[in-house]
């Protein structure tokens, strides 16, 4: 009865997901935009754990540089962003080489960099930052075709319906399972990659730590080690939201990789990129993701972590580990 249950759940699901897919491409961009602005604003009454979260996480960074108000503030943008992003996932049909210039801006601090990348390959980076899913897209479009790594649904139904919005411009989506081979050897052939630097997991060997924002947290390091082993340019770039629906997307300057640098190194090398980006601009991040879930062993430091931050043996395992290798 219980598979029976979970297969029916599953295919509504999809069927529900199926229909926003058909219908959100009808949308005219005006609509689509007002249509995302409207769902994060219920998203943010409706989403209190969520919406703690974000609080939370505001106070712990800015204290009393913001006022209550102004966190509220910054919280609720950040509802509205997220959902705008989620909303234009699936306006991403409506897009191609020919018109995605009406909707993006692209802007290049180092456009000889960006060109001789097509030609040798590149790892390129970004945040969880506003509109992260078009700005690979947008780059799709310029002749640059990257290989993304998406974690799977547990509805497998779904998993292909974000997969058909993200290779749009021609970009290949590729599991979890195996992923560091098929990108080694993609990467190798001149190839293109994207990764998300903020993206959080648990403590493994697959993890390294880094500070965010002033405070430690435990990222993949997946990029890292791909960085090492192909020498590839390293490109940062981010996605800027306008208040008309359309987007700045920058790309910034490679980043300056050597050899002696530590997979830490790496990893932090790649966030300070964006950074100064998010604390001037706070609103467009992901600040309801519970992103320090890792208290240090040092109690002065601890103090200024968010509340729901707790202690964790592997977490200082892997900060025992990595602080060992930088000291051999």
């Amino acid at each position: 009865m219980g598979n029976f249950l979970k297969t029916v759940r599953y295919r509504l699901e999809w069927l529900g997901l199926a229909l926003l897919a058909w219908l959100i491409p009808l949308l005219p961009r005006r609509g689509a935009h007002w249509l995302g602005q409207g769902l994060g604003a219920v998203a943010y009454l409706a989403d209190y754990r969520g919406r703690n979260n974000a609080l939370e996480n505001l106070r712990a960074v800015y204290g009393d540089e913001l006022s209550e108000k102004e966190r509220r503030r910054v919280a609720f943008q950040a509802f509205q962003n997220f959902a705008r992003t989620v909303i234009d996932q699936f306006w991403s049909p409506r897009l191609t080489a020919e018109n995605y210039e009406r909707y993006c801006r692209v802007e290049m601090a180092d456009p000889d960099a960006i060109e001789r990348a097509k030609e040798t390959g590149a790892i390129w980076v970004t945040p969880h930052y506003s509109n992260f899913e078009w700005i690979a897209l947008m780059m799709g479009f310029r002749g640059y075709e990257f290989t993304i790594i998406a974690q799977d649904f547990k509805n497998p139904h779904l998993t292909g319906i974000f997969r058909r919005n993200r290779e749009v411009s021609g970009h290949q989506v590729i599991p979890q399972q195996r992923a560091l081979i098929r990108l080694l050897k993609n990467l190798k052939a001149g190839g293109h990659a994207a990764f998300l630097t903020d993206l959080n997991i648990r403590p493994s060997k697959a993890a390294t730590v880094i500070r965010c924002l002033g405070f430690q947290t435990c990222v993949t390091s997946l990029h890292t080690e791909l960085m090492r082993r192909t020498k590839l340019p390293v490109i940062p770039g981010i996605a800027i939201p306008q208040p008309d629906g359309t987007y700045v997307m920058r790309g910034l300057k490679p980043l300056e990789i050597t050899e002696s640098m530590s997979d830490r190194e790496i990893a932090q090398a790649c966030w300070d990129a964006f950074e100064p980006f998010i604390r001037e601009h706070p609103a467009p991040w992901l600040w309801m993701y519970k992103h320090w879930r890792y208290l240090p062993a040092d109690e002065a430091e601890a103090a200024g972590y968010p509340a729901y931050a707790q202690r964790s043996k592997k977490f200082d395992k892997l900060l025992a580990r990595l602080e060992a290798e930088e000291n051999r």
